[in-house]
């Protein structure tokens, strides 16, 4: 019987074209991946991929290959993965995505308790300032907003994506605080430049009567990381408009203040993503309850929003 190495790495590969991006995939090296590929056509004793030094290419033998077992790939591995142990114990390496800021304060904290409940799960979780491709990559779920939800993706809200306008107690000192949105772009302003687009963020600010006003900042300080953003206000450079989750602690603490209070802006919602499976992997069902059930008891929700003074 052939062995799951195998045959995942030939599917991995078929579907990226690549044995690198099948490796990346899988958390094999690109030697191991073409191993397990060249092991499997020995095995069935037919050449499944036209190799050259720029991609690969499915041989007609490796067509039909691919049609008869792709669809059950899935299912085998969800089933397997269930199953995990003779005692039904989740197992597995559990490949998670989020950003930094949110995963290191809010999350990992999370991580003792998580391996306490279920010893036999192994966390790869990568910090990362963007939205990844749970599918093509491999993921078993994210946090954090803005994915697109591709077919076999869905998303659990979380919390919501409030920004508030803060600045440090020491900047502030001396000047009039702002009443509107219009009143920022008199203050020194802290600037977030996307990472993948590379534009300045434009944010429009809303208050509790439903009111909208576009946030003037001015642009004397461009950064395009949201913990560069938070660390430039808490040094006193200015007025940043920043995620309600990066700048709870500094508020609560007194570090930084939030400038009108009334009024926040939306940024959609903080969601878990992870792909829908006829059968889910026990490791990525044990970590949504988990995370779910986490984040009510924190009331993180709650203490997230802005939408009120």
């Amino acid at each position: 019987m052939e062995s799951l190495a195998n045959l995942e790495s030939f599917v991995r590969s078929a579907e990226s074209g690549s044995f690198s991006a099948a490796a990346r995939r899988l958390a094999l090296t690109p030697a191991a991946v073409s191993r397990n590929v060249a092991m499997l056509e020995r095995n069935i004793g037919a050449r499944l991929f036209q190799r050259s030094t720029r991609k690969l290419t499915l041989t007609e033998a490796g067509e039909r290959f691919l049609q008869a077992i792709g669809g059950n790939l899935d299912a085998l591995q969800a089933a397997i993965a269930a199953a995990a142990t003779d005692s039904g114990e989740p197992a597995g390496v559990l490949k998670i995505s989020m950003a930094p800021t949110f995963g290191l304060e809010y999350v990992l904290p999370l991580l003792p308790a998580f391996l306490q409940r279920h010893p036999l799960i192994r966390p790869d979780w990568r910090f990362e300032n963007r939205p990844v491709d749970l599918v093509a990559e491999g993921y078993d779920a994210a946090i954090g907003g803005g994915f697109a939800l591709s077919p076999g993706v869905v998303s659990r809200p979380l919390a919501p994506a409030h920004l508030v306008a803060v600045a440090s107690p020491a900047y502030m000192a001396g000047r009039a605080l702002p009443v509107s949105p219009d009143d920022l772009g008199a203050l020194s302003g802290i600037a977030m430049r996307s990472a993948r687009s590379g534009r300045l963020h434009q944010w429009t600010m809303r208050d509790t009567d439903g009111s909208e006003v576009p946030a003037r900042l001015s642009h004397t300080i461009t950064v395009n990381d949201p913990a560069a953003l938070r660390e430039a206000a808490l040094l006193g450079l200015g007025v940043a408009l920043v995620a309600m989750p990066d700048v709870l602690t500094c508020l609560e603490r007194g570090q930084l203040m939030r400038l009108l209070p009334g009024w926040h802006a939306d940024a959609g919602t903080i969601s878990l993503y992870y792909a829908t499976r006829a059968l889910m992997p026990a490791k990525t069902r044990v970590f949504v309850d988990f995370l779910v059930e986490a984040f009510e008891r924190e009331r993180f929700a709650q203490r997230f929003s802005a939408a009120q003074a």
